[in-house]
């Protein structure tokens, strides 16, 4: 089944991944992986430097860049100032990102609970889901303590702490998302709308500085994740089956345009258009 994930880049950033595609890994097996890469460090615009090679330049908190088709190995990536002239002098890193064939990664220059910049590795979940439901992760990659997230003003995810995550399986459709200190209900991030596609990992980031005022939230979508049949009409979404936090991977090292599910549901839509066609 073709899954992919559909984001927003700008002709730079394109350019840059095409660069990552010749990179050889320090071990490769010729298979494939997925990479995209979030910057979640307010105030700092970087440079990304893979095995020494400038691969994202002046690259902006809230972008989010990909996903590459890799070999599957292990990449050095180093985060630099933007006006590095190489990648000696670090920010973030340089750490190992281990990738596996036919899995799909995104990695995330972000604060820690204490505001102190790392990166953090997270393992995209793209097993399908059932006729009619989507798949909403959320992950805190905030400097900020443990949060509840609600849906539709109830609390559907709680004490998610950094650098988490958690998983809800929901039947497609929209939903008012809003972080909150846990425990509470007065929201520090939203209430925002977000679209849960059907056949979608719609996956939410929490980013940013509590203590600056400064979070926000990116969101990146992975589709193609259908089961048969893919074509169930859905609604407004409600809360159903699991509440699960999923393990995901830290690389603690020290230290994207807000994209809502509107493309997801767009790409949903044009399928359907087309299945009706035929």
């Amino acid at each position: 089944m073709h899954k992919s994930l559909k984001i927003g880049m700008t002709a730079g950033t394109l350019g840059a991944l095409v660069a990552l595609g010749g990179l050889a890994p320090a071990q490769a097996d010729g298979h494939v992986a997925k990479l995209s890469v979030l910057h979640g460090v307010p105030g700092l615009t970087v440079d990304v430097y893979v095995n020494d090679e400038l691969t994202l330049d002046d690259f902006k908190p809230g972008d989010l860049a990909g996903p590459l088709d890799l070999p599957a190995g292990t990449y050095k990536v180093a985060i630099t100032a933007s006006d590095a002239a190489d990648a000696s002098a670090p920010v973030i890193g340089p750490i190992d990102l281990p990738l596996e064939a036919g899995k799909n990664y995104t990695a995330t220059a972000n604060l820690d609970a204490d505001g102190k910049p790392t990166a953090t590795l997270f393992t995209n979940d793209i097993s399908q889901v059932a006729a009619g439901e989507g798949r909403l992760t959320v992950r805190h990659v905030a400097a900020a303590p443990a949060v509840d997230v609600l849906a539709n003003g109830a609390a559907a995810i709680t004490a998610l702490t950094n650098p988490n995550e958690s998983v809800l399986t929901l039947p497609a459709g929209t939903i008012s998302a809003a972080v909150a200190a846990t425990g509470t209900t007065d929201p520090v991030i939203g209430p925002a709308d977000v679209n849960v596609a059907e056949g979608t990992n719609t996956i939410v980031y929490a980013w940013g500085s509590l203590a600056d005022k400064n979070l926000a939230l990116a969101v990146q979508t992975i589709d193609g994740l259908h089961s048969n049949p893919d074509s169930i009409p859905a609604g407004e979404a409600g809360l159903v089956a699991t509440n699960q936090a999923n393990e995901s991977t830290g690389l603690i090292v020290g230290g994207f345009a807000v994209l809502m599910g509107l493309v997801a549901a767009a790409v949903v839509g044009m399928r359907r258009l087309s299945a009706a066609r035929r």
